[in-house]
């Protein structure tokens, strides 16, 4: 770009990184809604297909409106895949610790995807020019669609006609329960969120970071958050009642690190704390997503599009304000402000979680009893269903 646009440049970077999560936020409402209605393969496939031509554009832009609307592009691939897909992983693994243990591992890649970005960005980018990453990707979609279309064929989930009717996803987000569980991933996301667009420049300005130092920052925290899920998946097996407390130490975790990141003053200093960023973050999240598929169990029906649409939408506030709001923070007031606040914000929301203490007490709703076993069985779904609760 020209070097007048220069002054603008970490404002234009900023809502480009920010307008996917945006568009995200806008969508899930929508693509929650609409999982409940089909199933959950087709949007995934829709899903998938969306973010193959997002990653295509990216390969081909020449300029930044393109750049804007392939970036917008995956808000809405992601809207649908992201939900759609842990929607049906706690749709096909309805009992515990399986559906910890099938989601962790779906957080586990989610991890490692978002954490070897940067180092596998910048490897494609020097050896294979700037087309390479995305094509690669690209691949990568492609290849998902089509093991999907091998393994759960959209046009033979005939059983999906008979899947009752989901809550709204207003009336979710009414639910106290759930609200409590979607500030607890928003709260603990906003270190991460607010980090990954501020951390390089700080780096660069208070140690000299190099360029790898600042490319490989995340990376060794993938070892942490494995551990973390792992962890929790085997603490919850066995003592599946102290959900909310796994959580509350994720939080607290959270909160210690990220008050932590500025004291730190060379490389391997600050991927201590960020490494126990991304082990709380585990915790959290694999705590407190199978949470939300069984309040959704006990509270109301067994359909769990628009309740992971409500998760989703809890990470893409984060991430939608992450870019745009943590480099006017961190101008104003500086950058240990900002992770203090932070830091502070995650220690006051865990002692919240205490309101999910007796969720795992819980019995099935009115509601739901009355769908499954008093009207008596209307299809497929029903019948299986009735027959399990009997047994």
């Amino acid at each position: 770009y020209p070097s007048a646009a220069g002054d603008n440049e970490d404002v234009r970077i900023g809502m480009l990184f920010a307008s996917k999560a945006i568009l995200q936020l806008l969508v899930n409402p929508l693509s929650g809604t609409l999982i409940d209605r089909v199933g959950y393969e087709v949007p995934l496939l829709t899903g998938l297909a969306v973010l193959f031509l997002s990653t295509i554009t990216f390969a081909f832009a020449e300029n930044y409106a393109t750049l804007v609307a392939a970036r917008s592009l995956q808000g809405l691939g992601s809207a649908f895949a992201d939900t759609a897909g842990i929607a049906l992983i706690a749709d096909r693994y309805a009992e515990e610790p399986a559906r910890s243990r099938a989601l962790g591992t779906a957080l586990a890649c989610i991890s490692f995807g978002s954490l070897a970005a940067p180092p596998f960005g910048g490897v494609l980018y020097e050896f294979a020019g700037r087309r390479g990453p995305f094509l690669v990707l690209a691949c990568v979609c492609l290849l998902d669609g089509l093991l999907l279309l091998a393994l759960a064929p959209p046009w033979v989930a005939g059983a999906r006609a008979n899947m009752p009717v989901g809550t709204p996803i207003h009336r979710l987000m009414l639910d106290p329960y759930i609200a409590v569980v979607a500030g607890a991933l928003t709260t603990c996301n906003i270190p991460l969120a607010f980090l990954e667009p501020t951390i390089a420049n700080w780096m660069e300005a208070t140690m000299g970071a190099s360029e790898w130092e600042v490319g490989l920052t995340w990376l060794p925290a993938f070892f942490p958050h494995v551990l973390g899920v792992y962890l929790t998946v085997r603490l919850a097996a066995a003592y599946p009642h102290l959900q909310w407390f796994y959580g509350a130490l994720g939080m607290a975790i959270i909160g210690a690190s990220s008050c932590l990141v500025p004291a730190c003053r060379n490389f391997g200093q600050v991927i201590i704390p960020l490494c126990g960023i991304c082990f709380g973050i585990a915790l959290v999240d694999t705590a407190l997503l199978p949470t939300l598929a069984f309040l959704v169990d006990v509270r109301h029906v067994s359909v769990y599009g628009s309740v992971y649409a409500i998760a989703d939408i809890s990470y893409s506030v984060a991430y939608a304000l992450g870019p745009i709001v943590a480099g006017q923070i961190v101008h104003t007031m500086g950058f240990a402000q900002l992770n203090l606040g932070m830091g502070l914000a995650n220690v006051l929301y865990a002692p919240v979680l205490l309101l999910l203490k007796n969720v795992c007490q819980m019995k099935p709703s009115h509601s739901e009893r009355n769908i499954l076993l008093e009207e008596g069985p209307k299809g497929l779904y029903d019948t299986i269903k009735m027959e399990e609760r009997k047994g």
